[in-house]
């Protein structure tokens, strides 16, 4: 099982983590604000996820957490 969480109060949106992940399960929000006004990334395909976690290693934020079990 694996759990990937991104923290939208922190998430600027830049898309590193979109252009970063080989599943392309990752998308910046086209209608959700966050408390400081940016488009944060979502998750549309989370069982695809293989926890390789690329979108956490280039988050400049650090606004995505993966767990593996």
């Amino acid at each position: 099982m694996i759990d990937i969480a991104i923290d939208e109060s922190l998430c600027k949106g830049c898309g590193l983590c979109v252009r970063s992940c080989p599943k392309k399960i990752i998308e910046i929000s086209k209608t959700v604000f966050n408390m400081k006004g940016y488009h944060p990334a979502g998750i549309i395909g989370r069982n695809a996820c293989t926890a390789c976690a690329a979108c956490a290693r280039t988050c400049p934020d650090t606004a995505i957490r993966i767990e593996k079990e």
